[in-house]
């Protein structure tokens, strides 16, 4: 497993944009399958982004479709969370999560496929 730590959440209003950040505590953060997870009060958790090793393939929930980016930087050991024309309904706590290896075979959008979770970070947009 490797460790995780969210950063860049807060409070912003509707239509605004932040930056979510994922660091890894180990430089082999390259070989992992990563992957954004959030969770709002009352509700489970749900996917929203996932990315290849490579940073070449992107896989995003219809909900953040045109609006979330994510993207890696693996000499910074960092996956990045880009957030924008956000909405209330996207008030949540956003995790990262990592694979050892690529799902083959296995649903990238399952909380099951994911060895390695971070603590979460709040977001919340105010309307």
């Amino acid at each position: 497993q490797v460790q995780l730590v969210e950063s860049g959440g807060g409070l912003v209003q509707t239509g605004d944009s932040l930056r979510l950040s994922c660091t890894a505590s180990e430089p082999t953060l390259r070989s992992y399958f990563m992957g954004w997870f959030r969770q709002a009060p009352g509700k489970e958790r749900e996917f929203v982004v996932a990315i290849t090793q490579s940073g070449y393939g992107s896989y995003y929930a219809d909900s953040v479709k045109g609006r979330f980016s994510i993207s890696r930087d693996n000499a910074e050991n960092t996956v990045y969370l880009q957030m924008n024309s956000l909405k209330a309904e996207d008030t949540a706590t956003y995790y990262c999560a990592a694979r050892a290896s690529y799902p083959s075979g296995i649903p990238y959008d399952r909380i099951e496929t994911y060895d390695s979770w971070g603590q979460g970070t709040q977001v919340t947009v105010s309307s």
